[in-house]
């Protein structure tokens, strides 16, 4: 069984988008580089705030569903029970590692 992550994304103007993905990490390096185009794109969602990982795919897209159905402050309320201050919990990824050098 393929393992999958929910997640959501937060644009400049506040705007939510909740995702499923196999490879959180890919999708989210795709959004942020507008690599997709439609809701996420249009809107400029690429900070991510939230994420949930199981260890299948299916109820990954189950959870996806029930979060979809959410209003937006049950949404708000998800996010700051994992990130109260809304920092971009994949802040860093896909740059350059810097390696020290060792003497």
């Amino acid at each position: 069984m393929k393992p999958g992550w929910v997640y959501i994304l937060v644009g400049r103007t506040g705007t939510l988008y909740t995702g499923v993905t196999s490879d959180l990490y890919l999708r989210v390096l795709e959004h942020r580089e507008k690599i997709r185009s439609g809701f996420a794109a249009r809107y400029d969602c690429n900070r991510l705030v939230f994420y949930e990982g199981s260890g299948d795919i299916r109820s990954s897209i189950d959870r996806e569903k029930q979060i979809k159905g959410w209003t937006r402050a049950k949404k708000i309320a998800l996010i700051e029970g994992m990130n109260p201050e809304w920092k971009d919990l994949s802040e860093g990824w896909g740059k350059p590692m810097e390696i020290p050098e060792h003497r």
